[in-house]
């Protein structure tokens, strides 16, 4: 079992959770990682900006980034 740390780079709930998230491996932890995204992807879209980023990543014990997933808001005109 491996430690993780999630972070959220924008919004209400962002900076690094100081506690640990215990997954027995990588699989794992995409898999819980994927259903939290699910689970704040509503609000978070609805409270986007235009040209603004969104992102979580899934840290490891050294806090160091293994998963990030990111939601962009980019104007094209």
């Amino acid at each position: 079992m491996s430690l993780y740390f999630f972070r959220i780079s924008t919004g209400r709930y962002s900076g690094a959770a100081d506690h640990p998230y215990e997954f027995r491996d990588h699989d794992a932890a995409w898999k819980e990682m994927t259903e939290v995204c699910a689970n704040l992807l509503g609000s978070i879209s609805r409270n986007l900006k235009p040209n603004a980023k969104w992102c979580m990543e899934l840290l490891d014990e050294n806090k160091q980034p293994v998963f990030r997933i990111s939601l962009l808001g980019e104007t094209v005109r």
